[in-house]
């Protein structure tokens, strides 16, 4: 029998530390390069503040809204058209460093890719509560979901954005799984993509050479795999105790944008492995509330949307820590929370908002 429980109040507190990290290492590793570029010293502060105290909103408003509400057939069509149509939208927007990934509205940018991660998640969700039990029949769970998937990560591809992409796949994959899936269909799927995301990668020249710097970034030092190298020597100068925050050298002009798709990097050189493994942790405790609160949903819905959701976080946050240490190759994918964008942010809270309201109707614990 479920009953009304309070929210997981150490999944908020944790999402709110990860947002107040995120701020002030925005501003320590923004304020040089925003000086540099002849701008006002603090804007990207200002940014970061606004879009975290807006994010904050939406999440206490959405962990009082009943999630299921949100499996509705108006909610998810409304939500997953509405988001097709901002995809198509961004292809007549202006260019971003060669790529149409921003929708503008006046000096507001919105990233319509981001939103399109929580689309998913409520289709792939819905369709899984209503057929999981058949979830190894061929065409009948997956061929939706692949279907829905497979459009809004081609429009995404286009953009280009590889990274965020290739997240909403794993995203909907891991649901996929959760719901029952044998592992040998998994198996199969994945022989099935992989040579599609090595052609993707072999004809992409920016790509290819995304993937030859993280393997030999040393051949190319001052070139592609510049990037790689100054973050490692960022790492590796932060120690144990790191260099004091605000003290970073590598941010000043070495690390190219240190403030969004690299802050780890920053947060390492100058708070050190102690500062390094706390918002690690953080990540963890989102993993472990998120799967805890997935287990003990009162119904599959609640179950799978839980699921996504903190895949969402994670499966990001880990893909961005690698890449940062030079396990993985850069794929522009941001650290949720931390990182500088009001796009990720807004849609990291909103998630985290959604998933403190399922923890509120969750089963109780015998």
């Amino acid at each position: 029998m479920a009953r009304k429980l309070k929210p997981d109040n150490l999944l908020f507190l944790t999402t709110l530390v990860l947002v107040g990290v995120g701020v002030v290492m925005v501003y320590s590793a923004s304020v040089g390069l925003a000086s540099e570029r002849g701008g006002q010293w603090n804007i990207f502060l200002l940014k970061q503040a606004v879009g975290a105290v807006a994010g904050v909103c939406g999440l206490l408003v959405l962990m009082r809204v009943d999630y299921r509400h949100y499996r509705k057939p108006v909610v998810i069509w409304t939500a997953l058209i509405g988001v097709i149509v901002l995809l198509v939208a961004v292809f007549f927007s202006r260019p971003v460093n060669g790529a149409r990934r921003w929708l503008f509205f006046g000096d507001v940018g919105v990233q319509p890719s981001e939103l399109a991660k929580l689309a998913v998640i409520l289709f792939s969700a819905a369709i899984l509560e209503r057929r999981m039990d058949r979830i190894n029949e061929d065409g009948y769970a997956l061929t939706p979901i692949a279907i829905v998937v497979a459009a809004v990560g081609g429009l995404i591809l286009v953009e280009p954005d590889f990274g965020t992409a290739m997240a909403v796949g794993l995203i909907a994959g891991v649901m996929v799984f959760a719901a029952g899936l044998r592992f040998r269909y998994l198996l199969a799927s994945v022989l099935v993509v992989l040579p599609a995301l090595v052609a993707i990668i072999v004809n992409s020249p920016e790509r290819l050479a995304r993937a030859l710097s993280f393997l030999f970034p040393e051949k190319d030092p001052l070139g592609d795999g510049y990037q790689l190298i100054q973050s490692l020597i960022a790492v590796g100068t932060g120690g144990v105790w790191g260099t004091g925050l605000m003290e970073g050298v590598q941010k000043l002009y070495f690390l190219p944008e240190p403030h969004t798709d690299f802050i780890y990097a920053v947060v390492a050189e100058e708070t050190g492995l102690l500062g390094t493994t706390a918002v690690l942790l953080c990540f963890c405790v989102i993993a472990w509330r998120g799967c805890r609160i997935a287990l003990r949903a009162p119904d599959r819905f609640g179950a799978f949307l839980a699921v996504g959701l903190t895949t969402m976080v994670v499966l990001q946050a880990f893909i961005n820590i690698n890449i940062v240490l030079g396990l993985l190759p850069t794929t522009g994918i941001p650290l949720p929370f931390v990182s500088a964008g009001g796009s990720s942010l807004l849609t990291s809270l909103i998630g985290m908002g959604v998933l403190l309201n399922v923890s509120q109707h969750a089963l109780a614990e015998p």
